[in-house]
């Protein structure tokens, strides 16, 4: 059986980009860098993300979604139906291309599994997680000029989306997060948004994680019991912990976000340590994963290390404290069956 020590330590997906790989993707399209030289460079950026994991201590890593430049877009680059015009603004100075979908959503070819192979052979870990837009979410943040509804767009995204999890699954990957931000900004499409979830991760037979963050997770709450994920991970922090109670009752996993990761301000062991103790006090151990509340990716790199570090030292006193009450491990077994 895959066991983990009591409270895992992972991160949302995203990293800081070294400086070197922010140069040469410029140099790539400047015309400077060829395709191989731009795949070694990025080869290089997992490997340096899996050993600033490793070192921090973090027990379930993941790539740093180093190939990445935006969680909607490289997946719209990737499907068959969207078209993108130009970039859009999201907030402050970041511009993104939003796509818009033109036709029916068809799946061409693998996305993810090239780099999740090479990750998995990188990592130090067995457990590498591998993170995947929700259908709600590239259906949300996406123009719709082709479906008559929004519904029908993100269950047909949900339906290529679970092909691609499948071939995850099948090339080993242990641990899949479905990272879904927008799902709970919309009170009257919570509901169906958890469906196409579902609808996504059918027959996903290893641990499925849901990453939710900054919006009101109050909509979610009602329908959290029709939900097929085995954990939820949550931002937290930023929110001073207020929103821990609606999900008292969620037989499932809880990803506890003590990172606070708008804020440049680290953490300490101590502090870290004191919220899971708080946190402990409305759910039972063997069910609580520790993470930041988001991708690490806006912060300069030294920051996120030293914030990803204390997240371990904090946890690492309170696994302590777990172990002299008998809890020891938990495990990586499904929850639900899908």
């Amino acid at each position: 059986m895959d066991e983990l020590p009591i409270l895992p330590t992972t991160v949302i997906g995203s990293y800081p980009r070294p400086k070197w790989l922010r140069e040469s993707i410029r140099l790539y399209h400047q015309g400077k860098l060829n395709e191989q030289e731009m795949k070694e460079a990025f080869n290089d950026a997992v490997i340096t993300v899996l050993r600033d994991h490793q070192k921090a201590g973090i027990d379930v890593p993941t790539d740093g979604e180093m190939r990445r430049d935006e969680m909607v877009e490289f997946f719209a680059e990737r499907l068959g139906g969207f078209r993108f015009y130009g970039f859009v603004r999201v907030w402050g100075d970041h511009y993104y291309r939003k796509p818009s979908v033109v036709g029916k959503i068809t799946y061409k070819e693998p996305m993810l599994l090239e780099e999740a192979l090479f990750a998995k052979e990188a990592s130090y870990s067995p457990y590498l997680k591998v993170t995947i837009t929700g259908p709600y979410t590239i259906a949300e943040w996406s123009y719709n000029e082709y479906y008559k509804s929004k519904r029908d767009l993100a269950f047909d995204l949900a339906k290529v989306l679970n092909t691609e999890m499948k071939k995850l699954v099948e090339a080993g990957i242990k641990v899949v997060q479905v990272d879904e931000p927008a799902i709970h900004t919309r009170k009257d499409e919570v509901e169906w948004a958890i469906e196409a979830v579902n609808e996504s991760i059918r027959g996903i037979d290893v641990k499925v994680v849901m990453h939710v963050c900054y919006g009101e997770y109050s909509y979610l709450e009602p329908y959290l019991d029709r939900l097929k994920v085995d954990q939820i991970n949550l931002a937290l922090k930023n929110y001073n912990y207020e929103p821990v109670k609606l999900f008292e009752k969620w037989d499932g996993e809880i990803g506890v976000g003590v990172i606070d990761v708008h804020n440049r301000r680290v953490e300490s062991p101590e502090e870290v340590a004191n919220d899971l103790r708080m946190l402990l006090e409305h759910f039972k151990p063997e069910r609580v994963w520790v993470n930041p509340d988001c991708g690490l990716k806006l912060l300069p790199r030294s920051i996120a290390y030293q914030k990803m570090e204390n997240m371990v030292k904090g946890t690492l006193i309170v696994r302590e404290e777990l172990k002299r009450k008998g809890y020891t491990t938990t495990n990586l077994k499904p929850l639900f069956n899908r």
